[in-house]
């Protein structure tokens, strides 16, 4: 039986997620655009898992926009509303530790002329609220900020941050993909004017997002092509994800802080396993301000990349960084950023815990890692 530590990559489906998917597929087929029965039903269908999402995020059903995945949802946040910016405020203010669907879109509008901050981080991967702050210009039109990484699973004090810009007037974006799920979310007491996040973070099913947007915020559709989603985005609606993805919020609603606290207790087993049995580890991100899931470790003289595969062949699954970056040659931007040298960025492996991970699997990972990493330290050293 293999165990499965790599939860902020993906997440298993809930059997209830799944049930409720396989049954729409059968029954609710028609396009909810549609105005005969089978339309009607599917237009219910997805009203009722939007009600479902907005619940869990804590806005208004009408504020939900569905898409397919964080990533666009994120693309749509910032190609949404800057269209509406006036030309004299094209300065956009995030942090060095944004993931790749905020950076990668955020660099291509600096090439087209838009002139982007990125507030730097602790060593401990914390943004400073008067650090943002002072990056504000008159020109700035949007501040954009993940509220938990996935790679260190830091949580930034948007609390403290998000009142400061909407007393300054100005427009707050957030990714809120891994919290969602794993810790509170309020859209509106936060208050932020975008959120995003994705349905495969928390047990639901992948190729469906969602985007909550506040009303009264200046908004052009990113993709056009038809009224779906009150002309917000164009094309036939995910009706079995989105059914899919309001299952997996309704599941994660009861208990969340019971949740969260046994999944923290078994995070902090895991470390302290590790701390005790293998020599020269050390914790990447703070110790505190933490998603209750997930532990970013440095495994000095390692490479981090043969330590996975080693605990992959033995049947444990984790991961050297972004799901987003695999495959990827550069070290994680996210570890430089706490001020790791590129070595050590490559010798941290991160562990993501989830629905259905148990104390007898954190053990086994407990035997397997010491003789695991003396091997692959041999091995780096020869």
């Amino acid at each position: 039986m293999r165990i499965y530590l790599d939860h902020n990559a993906t997440t298993p489906l809930r059997e209830e997620v799944q049930e409720a998917m396989l049954r729409a597929l059968r029954d609710r087929f028609g396009n909810p655009s549609s105005t005969h029965a089978e339309g009607a039903a599917a237009r219910a269908a997805l009203e009722r898992a939007r009600a479902q999402v907005a619940v869990l995020v804590g806005c208004e059903p009408s504020e939900v926009l569905f898409t397919a995945g964080a990533s666009e949802a994120n693309s749509t946040a910032l190609y949404g509303v800057l269209p509406q910016v006036p030309a004299d405020k094209r300065h956009i203010v995030t942090s060095t530790v944004e993931h790749p669907s905020v950076d990668e879109p955020l660099a291509a509008l600096e090439r087209q002329g838009w002139r982007i901050t990125r507030v730097p981080v602790d060593g401990e991967g914390l943004l400073a609220p008067e650090a943002v702050l002072a990056a504000l210009t008159p020109q700035t039109a949007l501040v954009s900020l993940l509220w938990a990484n996935n790679e260190t699973g830091v949580v930034q004090p948007l609390e403290q941050i998000a009142p400061l810009l909407r007393e300054r007037g100005v427009l707050f974006h957030t990714d809120a993909t891994q919290r969602l799920g794993k810790q509170p979310v309020a859209f509106h007491r936060l208050p932020a004017d975008l959120l995003s996040a994705s349905a495969h973070k928390l047990n639901g099913p992948k190729g469906i997002g969602m985007l909550a947007l506040r009303k009264g915020v200046s908004f052009e559709p990113w993709l056009r092509g038809g009224p779906q989603e009150r002309r917000r985005r164009g094309g036939t609606e995910n009706v079995v994800g989105a059914i899919g993805f309001g299952v997996a919020c309704e599941l994660a609603k009861p208990d969340l802080e019971a949740r969260a606290q046994a999944i923290a207790r078994l995070r902090d087993r895991l470390w302290e396993g590790l701390a005790t049995k293998v020599p020269c580890v050390r914790r990447n991100g703070s110790a505190r301000y933490l998603l209750p899931n997930t532990l970013n470790v440095e495994f000095a003289g390692v490479a981090g990349e043969a330590l996975q595969q080693a605990l992959d062949l033995a049947g444990v699954a984790v991961s050297t960084g972004a799901a987003c970056a695999s495959g990827s040659l550069q070290p994680s931007h996210v570890l430089l950023a706490l001020g790791r040298s590129p070595a050590q960025a490559r010798a941290s492996l991160r562990f993501s815990l989830g629905w259905g991970v148990s104390d007898a699997q954190i053990d086994q990972v407990l035997a397997l890692l010491p003789d695991l990493v003396a091997r692959v330290r041999e091995a780096s050293a020869e």
